[in-house]
């Protein structure tokens, strides 16, 4: 929804992203901005602390990290100094040390980022399970186009199938390790 909302409204300078809204899990949203807009500044600001989500976001594209729990005057902060180009992160912050999949993460980040809008949405909709028949009455296309779509997609991401598809996007997820925190 917040997506739409920019691409109806004037250019913006700046975005701030909670890692924790309604129907996105993970970093979704970073990713779906990034892809939309990548020249607009992503900054996340979010109660999840650890030093591994921060390097995510930052490995997925953010231009900064605000924790929930910063004052007034360190968010101000973190903001000029955003829009003055520089990548902001918490004081407290040590970078982590290379996880061993980013590198395959960062791949996948670069190849979702081919895909069009339109591609984003049918590959949403592959996650959630609906068939091309529903995809095309949903998004009121042909269904010719919906294969289309889904072959661009799997030729772009560099699977085989659809179920591969879903199953190398969902591990760009971190669901289970923000489940985990919340203690759920």
């Amino acid at each position: 929804e917040a997506i739409e909302l920019l691409a109806d409204a004037k250019p913006f300078d700046l975005a701030l992203l909670d890692l924790s809204m309604p129907d996105v899990h993970g970093f979704e949203g970073l990713l779906q901005l990034r892809t939309r807009y990548p020249r607009l500044p992503v900054v996340i600001v979010s109660g999840y602390e650890e030093p591994k989500i921060i390097s995510e976001a930052l490995s997925y594209g953010a231009a900064g990290f605000i924790p929930k729990s910063a004052r007034k005057s360190d968010l101000a902060a973190a903001i000029r100094s955003v829009m003055d180009g520089a990548v902001y992160v918490p004081e407290n912050y040590e970078g982590q040390p290379p996880d061993p999949d980013s590198t395959d993460r960062a791949d996948m980040v670069q190849r979702l980022a081919r895909l069009t809008p339109q591609q984003l949405r049918v590959l949403q909709m592959l996650r959630q399970g609906m068939l091309n028949k529903q995809i095309a009455y949903e998004l009121q296309v042909g269904e010719t186009t919906v294969k289309a779509h889904v072959s661009e997609i799997l030729r772009k991401l560099n699977v085989y199938s659809r179920t591969q598809a879903v199953i190398e996007v969902s591990k760009l997820d971190n669901a289970e390790l923000f489940r985990d925190q919340a203690g759920f």
